[in-house]
């Protein structure tokens, strides 16, 4: 099998997962309770999500590892476990795909702040989680890194170079982009093409956006990112619409009909990766496939 940039540099469209952490609240994950600990507690759920998306068309599927670095697990008081946690996410998500496509290991931000943007932590200590990390991802199977939901260009560098510095595995750079006055930019205020720019600096290899936005909104970005970057491939993982409250829950209300009525525009915007985030669930997925593959 061609290896994930042979088939991306190439130009071929490839089909990511869908949500994650709405699919595990469904299956019985509480509030409060740490997601990639399931990995261990429930690995047949985990397992299973997995094969739902492969069985929905996805050429990739993420690990269950998105706040798996010692920052994040530290809050469940389970920083000990890293190596633990992020080996069985990779392994688990290898078992659902086979050889049927690849797994791109979930790496979100670690919630800290960097001294030049204000805040407390080093860039060293950043390095040293994600490198953690990423390690015991790469041990477990994984094929690339999805690094996601960044809104820190500077953690992103950090985050892009432990990759490719501690493995050999390609890398995705994902962030995260609100709509204001300035246009689309991240929480820490770097535009589509900054950002971007930023990442394959670093090193990366493909970038993108994720979450924050429907896939409307996302048409835009990519757009953005085309420009400045002409010849990087770019994934977009799109929430299913922006979030309603009912009853005191959150409710994405776009339907998968809805999400892929805009592939083709999307695609035309250059995006070559195309996938879900928040409330997006196989029916998104198999819908957004067909929608891509004609």
């Amino acid at each position: 099998m061609q290896s994930l940039l042979e088939r991306v540099k190439a130009g071929e469209i490839l089909i990511s997962d869908g949500a994650m952490g709405t699919f595990l609240q469904e299956k019985g994950l509480k509030p409060g309770e740490c997601p990639e600990a399931w990995c261990i507690s429930h690995p047949d759920v985990v397992r299973g999500i997995a094969a739902a998306y492969v069985e929905a068309g996805s050429d990739i599927v993420e690990t269950n590892s998105f706040g798996g670095t010692r920052f994040k697990l530290k809050e469940y008081g389970l920083e000990a476990r890293v190596a633990e946690f992020n080996r069985a996410a990779a392994r688990l998500a290898k078992e659902a795909m086979g050889d049927r496509g690849y797994v791109a290991a979930s790496v979100g931000p670690t919630g800290q702040i960097v001294e030049d943007e204000g805040g407390e932590a080093t860039e060293e200590q950043l390095y040293e989680a994600f490198r953690e990390q990423m390690i015991a991802l790469a041990e477990g199977g994984a094929d690339a890194f999805c690094i996601e939901t960044l809104s820190s260009v500077i953690e992103a560098s950090v985050a892009v170079r432990a990759a490719k510095e501690n493995t050999r595995l390609p890398v995705i750079c994902t962030f995260t982009f609100e709509l204001g006055q300035r246009g689309y930019r991240t929480m820490m205020g770097a535009d589509p093409a900054r950002a971007a720019r930023a990442a394959v600096e670093a090193g990366a290899d493909i970038v993108g956006a994720n979450c924050g936005n429907g896939i409307a909104q996302m048409i835009e970005i990519v757009a953005q990112i085309r420009a400045a970057l002409p010849d990087v491939p770019i994934l977009v993982h799109a929430n299913a619409g922006m979030p309603v409250l009912e009853n005191g829950k959150s409710v994405f209300k776009e339907t998968p009909a809805d999400m892929a009525a805009r592939v083709p525009e999307l695609i035309a915007a250059g995006a070559q990766i195309i996938g879900g985030c928040c409330g997006t669930t196989p029916a998104h997925i198999a819908a957004i496939a067909k929608a891509a593959r004609g």
